[in-house]
C-alpha cells in the first residue's frame, strides 16, 4: 500500500525516470518503437549491442540505426507482427556499427493503448553467438567423428582407444579380428566396441602397456608378443596425456606384413647403426656360414611373450 501511494504521487515525468532505471537495470537489451518504426524507447544493454548512445537512437527510425539490409528485416518482421498481433519470436544475424556480426534471438509483443489500439512493439534481444559457435563446433566434432570412425574401419591394422576408465573408445573390425571369434561376435553387436571393458578385451600384455601410458605419460611403447597362435606387434601411444591412449597391431604372421616389417627393420637398424649393416653385407658376399650364424643370433635376441 504505501509503495502503490508513492507511485501514485509520481509526476508523468517521474514515472518515466523510474521505468527507464527499471529496464537500465536489467541486463537485456530492450526496445520499444512505435508503428512507424521509431524508436521510443531503450535501455543501457541495448546501447552497448548496437554501439550506441540513446540520443542516437531514440525518435530515429530502424533505417537511421541500422544498415538498410537489417532495416529491411526488421521493418518486414515488424509488419508482420503489427498484422498478426500477438508474439513473434525469431533468429536473425545482427550486425553492430562495428561491423560485429552477432547471432541473435528476437523476442518481440505488440503494445496497446487504454482503447486497445496498438500503438507500438516492444522486444527484448537475447545474443546467442557464443552458443552458436559451441554448437557449430560441436557438430563440426561430430562430423569429424563420424568420419574418422569411417577411415578407422578401412585400415587394414588392428585399431583400439582407450579412456582413463579403460573403457574403450573406438576400435575397428581388424582389431576384433586379431582378438578372436567372441570379440568379432560382440563387435558385431557393439559397434567399434565403445564402451566395453578394456582389460575384458585386451590381452594381458597389450593391457598393461596402455596402463603404463596411461600412468607414466610416456608417448609411447612397443613390443612383439605371441596370441593365440599369432606374432603381433603392438605400437601403444599417448593421445591424450593421461587420459586417453591408443594401440595399433599388426599381425606378424601374415607373409606381406612380415616382409614390410622386415624392410622397415632393416631401415631402422641401417640408421641406428651403419656399421653392423656394412658387416651384414660384407659378411653376405665372404661367408655364408658366418651368415647364418649372424641372423640367427638376431633372431635369437627377439624373446617374444607369450598371452595365449
Amino acid at each position: 500500500m504505501i509503495y502503490e501511494t508513492k507511485s501514485s504521487n509520481l509526476s508523468g515525468q517521474e514515472n518515466l525516470e523510474l521505468h527507464q532505471k527499471i529496464i537500465d537495470a536489467l541486463p537485456i537489451p530492450i526496445f520499444y518503437r512505435d508503428t512507424k518504426g521509431v524508436y521510443i524507447l531503450c535501455n543501457n544493454a541495448h546501447e552497448k549491442l548496437i554501439g550506441l548512445t540513446k540520443d542516437k537512437i531514440i525518435g530515429k527510425s530502424v533505417y537511421d540505426v541500422h544498415s538498410n539490409e537489417m532495416a529491411d528485416i526488421y521493418s518486414k518482421r515488424d509488419k508482420e507482427l503489427l498484422e498478426s498481433p500477438g508474439d513473434q519470436v525469431y533468429e536473425t544475424k545482427f550486425r553492430t556499427n562495428d561491423g560485429i556480426v552477432h547471432d541473435v534471438v528476437f523476442n518481440k509483443a505488440i503494445i496497446r493503448d487504454n482503447e486497445e489500439n496498438i500503438i507500438g512493439i516492444v522486444g527484448s534481444i537475447f545474443d546467442i553467438t557464443d552458443r552458436k559457435k559451441a554448437e557449430n563446433k560441436l557438430e563440426r566434432a561430430k562430423e569429424s567423428m563420424i568420419i574418422s570412425s569411417h577411415m578407422l574401419q578401412k585400415i587394414s591394422v588392428g585399431i583400439v582407444i582407450v579412456n582413463k576408465d579403460f573403457k574403450i573408445i573406438e576400435s575397428n573390425e581388424s582389431f576384433a579380428s586379431l582378438m578372436g571369434e567372441e570379440t568379432e561376435n560382440l563387435f558385431e553387436t557393439i559397434p567399434g566396441l565403445r564402451g566395453a571393458d578394456a582389460q575384458g578385451i585386451l590381452p594381458k600384455s597389450i593391457y598393461k602397456m596402455l596402463s603404463n601410458l596411461m600412468v607414466s605419460g610416456e608417448k609411447s611403447l612397443e613390443r612383439d608378443l605371441k596370441y593365440q597362435n599369432k606374432l603381433l606387434h603392438v605400437s601403444s601411444v599417448t593421445i591424450y596425456d593421461r587420459k586417453v591412449v591408443g594401440a595399433v597391431i599388426r599381425d606378424m604372421s601374415a607373409p606381406m606384413l612380415v616382409r614390410d616389417e622386415i624392410i622397415n627393420r632393416a631401415q631402422r637398424i641401417n640408421r641406428q647403426n651403419i656399421d653392423t649393416v656394412q658387416k651384414i653385407a660384407y659378411l653376405l658376399g665372404e661367408n655364408a656360414s658366418q651368415v647364418e650364424e649372424l641372423l640367427n643370433s638376431i633372431i635369437e635376441s627377439y624373446q617374444y611373450g607369450d598371452d595365449e
